[in-house]
């Protein structure tokens, strides 16, 4: 994929303020951190099968072996997250293809959060963001990932970024971005990333729905849509052509 020079510094600063900024459950796990100069080539789910193989979920059907990883840096806890890889001749039996990790990193990974009603606004905030529409923004594989932009200047205050459903009851597949900058809203505009597991939404049953995300944006309210269908099982699928990955199904409001 060809990305301008812009795009790979601007990528790059978001995956060095995924874990430089003071951010709500930001895994600290330095020494799994291999950057090589390389920037990533794919945004991944970091899973194990049945027994117990470590595998790398690259859309909603391909699958990658990686054969110098024999368990996850992460432990046993399914993240998303960036890698750089390439393509190696190994077998890779059930799964698409194999590769070798040449790095992988590991972002911010949460739940839908539970809805507080009143409470909603003070604990999750009303603080403005940007969703930045790039190829790390995107549902597959049963997450909502979002690169987004905000201010951050204090480096002692933590940000805290959820996921709520919305409660329209026209819609039962819309969700709304929540961020509370916990008073830290004077600073330098920086990118993060974030994603978070739609398992709390309605079985599709095999369709594909438009996902609907609201959020505060620093001009007001905004909207997306993406096209989201329910995860499909965790076991490998017989192997396939690799998807093309790509944009063409977000539209910013």
């Amino acid at each position: 994929m060809k990305m301008s020079s812009f795009f790979k510094n601007s990528l790059l600063i978001a995956i060095a303020v995924v874990c430089t900024v003071s951010f709500q459950s930001c895994l600290d796990d330095d020494d799994n951190h291999y950057y090589y100069g390389k920037i990533p080539n794919a945004l991944v789910t970091v899973k194990a099968d049945a027994d117990n193989t470590l595998y790398l979920q690259l859309d909603d059907e391909t699958t990658l072996l990686p054969t110098n990883l024999s368990t996850s840096p992460f432990g046993d806890k399914e993240v998303r997250a960036l890698v750089n890889y390439t393509e190696v001749e190994n077998p890779s039996s059930k799964y698409s293809k194999a590769v070798h990790v040449n790095w992988i990193d590991s972002i911010l990974t949460k739940p839908i959060a539970a809805d507080l009603g009143e409470e909603n606004d003070k604990v999750y905030g009303t603080d403005p963001v940007e969703i930045v529409n790039d190829w790390v923004t995107i549902a597959e594989d049963g997450y909502l990932t979002l690169r987004f932009r905000t201010v951050w200047g204090d480096p002692f205050k933590t940000h805290f970024v959820n996921l709520l459903l919305s409660q329209n009851p026209d819609n039962p597949y819309e969700v709304e971005f929540r961020h509370n900058a916990n008073g830290d809203t004077y600073g330098e505009n920086q990118d993060a990333l974030v994603a978070f597991k739609l398992d709390g939404l309605p079985d599709t049953e095999g369709k594909t729905v438009k996902l609907k995300l609201k959020w505060k944006s620093f001009s007001g309210d905004k909207s997306a849509e993406f096209d989201y269908c329910t995860r499909k099982s965790v076991t490998p699928p017989t192997p396939a052509l690799t998807a093309t990955r790509g944009n063409a199904h977000l539209s910013l409001n």
